[in-house]
């Protein structure tokens, strides 16, 4: 298989009926490991919101169980769609994950906000340092995959392409980012799970090459100073010599799309296995289309 054969596949598909199968492709075979980065960058995006970093840190998951906590979020996503998001099983997963946050009452708008911040972060993330940037269609099926996984939560006021996740995704933060030592505890937190993969010694270089990475606005959200810009520089240029190795690469064939090896289940995970312990006794939520609209107000 040719190293562009198969975008050549996907843009002749139409991201409207195909967008399962493109997505499925896009983080699976073109661009697993850059697709998991731009999401852990959108998890620290949330966090320059003071309302999601208070909550998150009153409930101390970072704190107590850190790298559960970002298995269980990757490990949701790709269990919604391994088997179609209209499946029993895409639809199982979408009641868990709406029995996690039905413990809590959050804003609408922050429901919209972290799930643009799952579209834009990749989609940012692989154009610049992906080893080639995403084509229109892989660029809409993350957006409407995004939006069927919102409707599926019962989300409201979803945007219907990827313009209109960017533009939310914009003003949000435009609007919502502020300092709160909530938010540079949980995003400590995080980046003690982060610098967690890698040998003692190298810790420090690994968060701080993490924080190169973030914009200004973002770190100032968090708390954390801009890192110097010959770091910034050196971060940026390592990742574009990686994306130009593996633009030289054979493509992934086929019969070997990328496995899912979270640290937290190192003999596999079940449905069950995923979210807070106390999640797994309470009854499952509905789905927003199984529940009237007296029952979703």
């Amino acid at each position: 298989m040719g190293r562009y054969s198969r975008l050549r596949r996907i843009q002749r598909l139409d991201p409207h009926k195909d967008y399962e199968q493109i997505f499925w492709w896009l983080t699976q075979y073109e661009f697993p490991w850059d697709y998991l980065q731009g999401v852990s960058v959108a998890f620290l995006r949330d966090y320059g919101v003071p309302r999601i970093s208070q909550l998150l840190d009153r409930t101390q998951e970072f704190e107590r169980a850190g790298q559960k906590r970002y298995d269980d979020t990757v490990l949701i996503a790709y269990e919604m769609v391994r088997e179609g998001m209209d499946s029993e099983h895409g639809r199982a997963t979408a009641r868990h994950l709406n029995r996690i946050h039905g413990r809590y009452r959050i804003p609408n708008e922050d429901y919209l906000y972290v799930l643009a911040t799952t579209v834009v972060g990749p989609k940012r993330w692989i154009d610049r340092y992906g080893w080639r940037a995403l084509s229109p269609q892989e660029t809409e099926s993350m957006a409407l995959v995004g939006r069927r996984m919102g409707e599926m939560m019962g989300i409201a006021g979803l945007p219907g392409d990827y313009a209109g996740f960017e533009r939310l995704h914009d003003d949000y933060e435009k609007q919502m980012f502020a300092y709160d030592p909530a938010n540079r505890r949980v995003a400590a937190a995080t980046l003690r799970v982060i610098t967690g993969w890698f040998p003692r010694p190298l810790r420090p270089l690994v968060a701080r090459v993490a924080l190169a990475l973030l914009d200004e606005p973002l770190l100032a959200a968090l708390g954390f100073r801009p890192q110097p810009h010959w770091l910034r520089t050196a971060a940026h240029r390592t990742l574009r010599a990686r994306a130009a190795l593996v633009r030289r690469l054979p493509a992934r064939p086929d019969w070997l799309p990328h496995r899912a090896k979270p640290r937290s289940y190192p003999f596999g995970w079940t449905l069950d296995d995923l979210g807070p312990h106390w999640a797994h006794s309470r009854p499952l939520a509905p789905l927003a289309e199984e529940t009237s609209p007296q029952e979703q107000q």
